[in-house]
């Protein structure tokens, strides 16, 4: 049979009894209405180890009624008197001590608590005798099945016999109670490692840290990228962790080195976009500029090495070879390269200007150079590859007819190169403007001593003479106009009609040198009919007719004849737009819209478009009111439109 542990009430409790000496009466009575206030009075008892988990989880017993009931604690373990008429039973409720006040008195048997508490049933023997068995007496907790897997430390030690028996003397074995109620949640079994939190890795790829994913770590690419279908973006860099003091040995050491930067080995090409405009520029915008393809092109024989010398002509280039580029790609890292190197370009202009003007007053024969006289011409050009159309080449214009006329330009190669150019653009400026008239009709403008032969000219028109009946078509045409205006009928006298049949005869006999049957010569064959038409629509009333018809077919039978990826259509868009101002048959104007579009895809320059809607507008003007549709310059000022058709 289980011994219950047995319990001595110390001798300061019994003192501070109101009994006799020898402790508890007998009367149950007596007993009973002395328990309330006695008990009171005793201090905490002295700590008791916890019960094993059997006989905590047993059913309680209660002791309240212990006089009826035949299964006493003497008879448990054969100890004590059986009868239950001279013992005496006091019922004490103690609650949890980590509720009792800081008296540590324990609570008053009326006082009410959620915790879990426990009972005593003291028993008390004969008077004569002073020890007091007390029998625990534990009331079911919550949550029972928890406490079930709950072994605390000492159980074993209170289950033993050999400690629940007294000594050999009688003395009862006093094991102190540890404190507090049972634990709910199991204590971790020793010898079993605790598992330890590990902290986030920081050796993964760039990609699953981001992603906030676990990385297996492969190298040189995880494979749980490429499980996800995403690109693994490699390990950062490792870092050498470094002391203060070399850290501080780096810095002084990277201050002290002499930096790694090179010299530009030519101004104004500075960056990759850059790199990209100078190749558009030699291999692809240049061929769009003159008759010429291959190497001997003057804007790579001649601009381009004059460019590497001269960084304002450089940026001009490299805005001009954009200003295209950017037409066929509109990215928009190559539309802000290309006005930094215009604004760069109209800088470097300007400033060269003021030093020759400085310089000029002390050495008057001192020239400005050669590459500020290009840098005008290409940013000129520029304004033809933008598609602008409010004037903004005027200024480039006039400041190259103003170093022109004022001043040779010293490479006598650059200079026939530059005024070929120039008079090439002005005389087709003045077809489409009313204020805008030749240097050649004042002779500012000398052309070079030296008349290449027609092969070597860079524009068709200029050195073998044509051009020069063009500007005397644009004379005759300022003097109908001002007839015209002052009211004077015929507005086309008879001295205008005199020198329009001199130019006419002028053109019937004029020749090519160009080969037959070569683009250039079909090229050359319809500039000569562009030029008679140009003299036609001046002089002869604007109504249809079966001689214009028939000149306006025959140029474009030559433009057909042209390859299409000649060089020739480098040049084709003012022939071009006077044939369109003088058809007026539909099926002519197909055909000029279809020799649009096709100038557009070789060349992309951006005043074609422009140029193609003046020519419908004339049309409308020619079904409308037709004999106002000759005066196409007036109806371009009227669209407040002011471009070049070159």
């Amino acid at each position: 049979m289980l011994r219950l542990p047995t319990f001595v009430l110390p001798d300061y409790a019994q003192n501070n009894s109101s009994s006799t000496h020898n402790g508890i009466h007998s009367d149950s009575h007596q007993t009973t209405d002395r328990r309330h206030s006695t008990l009171s009075e005793i201090p905490a008892l002295p700590d008791c180890p916890l019960m094993d988990d059997a006989l905590s989880h047993r059913a309680s017993i209660s002791t309240d009624d212990f006089s009826n009931s035949n299964d006493s604690p003497g008879s448990w373990d054969g100890e004590g008197p059986s009868d239950s008429s001279s013992m005496a039973e006091s019922h004490v409720r103690i609650h949890d001590p980590s509720a009792a006040s800081a008296s540590h008195h324990f609570p008053s048997s009326g006082s009410v608590s959620h915790k879990p508490t426990f009972g005593f049933n003291i028993i008390a023997h004969d008077p004569d005798v002073s020890m007091v068995e007390v029998t625990p007496k534990v009331e079911e907790l919550d949550d029972v099945d928890d406490l079930q897997t709950i072994k605390p430390a000492g159980v074993e030690a209170m289950t033993d016999n050999s400690h629940l028996s007294s000594s050999s003397s009688g003395a009862p074995v006093n094991v102190p109670r540890k404190r507090g109620r049972p634990r709910k949640h199991p204590l971790p079994v020793p010898g079993n490692q605790v598992k330890i939190t590990k902290g986030r890795s920081k050796t993964g790829c760039i990609t699953c840290r981001r992603r906030k994913k676990k990385c297996d770590e492969t190298k040189p690419a995880c494979l749980n990228c490429q499980k996800n279908a995403v690109v693994c973006e490699g390990y950062p860099p490792k870092e050498i962790w470094k002391s203060g003091r070399q850290k501080l040995e780096d810095a002084f050491r990277s201050q002290s080195f002499l930096p790694r930067s090179l010299p530009l080995l030519i101004d104004g090409v500075e960056s990759d976009i850059d790199r990209r405009f100078l190749d558009h520029f030699v291999y692809g915008f240049s061929r769009v500029l003159t008759l010429i393809n291959d190497d001997s092109n003057p804007f790579k024989e001649i601009l381009l090495p004059m460019a590497t010398q001269h960084r304002g002509l450089m940026h001009s280039l490299m805005c001009l070879s954009g200003s295209h580029l950017s037409g066929l790609d509109p990215e928009p890292k190559l539309k802000e390269r290309k006005y930094y190197h215009f604004h760069r370009a109209i800088r470097d202009l300007k400033d060269n200007i003021n030093t020759s003007s400085k310089t000029s007053e002390e050495e008057p024969e001192l020239l400005v150079e050669d590459p500020i006289i290009a840098s005008t011409i290409a940013l000129s050009l520029n304004t033809i590859c933008e598609g602008e159309t409010n004037g903004e080449y005027r200024p480039h214009m006039d400041a190259a007819r103003y170093l022109l006329v004022t001043q040779q330009p010293r490479n006598e190669k650059f200079r026939q190169f530059i005024v070929e150019f120039f008079q090439y653009h002005d005389v087709s400026n003045s077809i489409t403007s009313l204020d805008r008239r030749p240097a050649l009709l004042h002779g500012d403008l000398r052309l070079p001593d030296f008349v290449p032969h027609a092969q070597a000219g860079m524009f068709l028109g200029v050195f073998d003479g044509l051009f020069n009946y063009i500007s005397e078509v644009t004379r005759l045409r300022d003097r109908i106009r001002q007839r015209f205006n002052e009211g004077y009928e015929p507005a086309v006298d008879y001295q205008i009609l005199s020198d329009a049949v001199s130019i006419d005869s002028a053109i019937r006999v004029w020749e090519t040198s160009h080969t037959p049957d070569t683009p250039n010569w079909f090229l050359a064959q319809l500039y000569r009919q562009s030029t008679w038409v140009y003299l036609y629509r001046t002089i002869r009333p604007s109504r249809p007719s079966d001689k214009i018809a028939q000149v306006v077919d025959d140029g474009l039978a030559y433009l057909d004849q042209l390859p299409q990826d000649a060089g020739a259509y480098s040049i084709v868009l003012m022939p071009l737009f006077l044939l369109g101002c003088s058809a007026f048959i539909p099926e002519q104007r197909e055909r000029i819209q279809k020799g649009f579009e096709s100038l557009k895809a070789y060349s992309n320059l951006r005043n074609i478009e422009p140029a193609f809607t003046v020519v419908q507008r004339v049309w409308e003007v020619m079904d409308t009111k037709i004999e106002e549709s000759w005066d196409w310059e007036k109806i371009i000022k009227d669209m407040n439109m002011d471009f070049l058709i070159t």
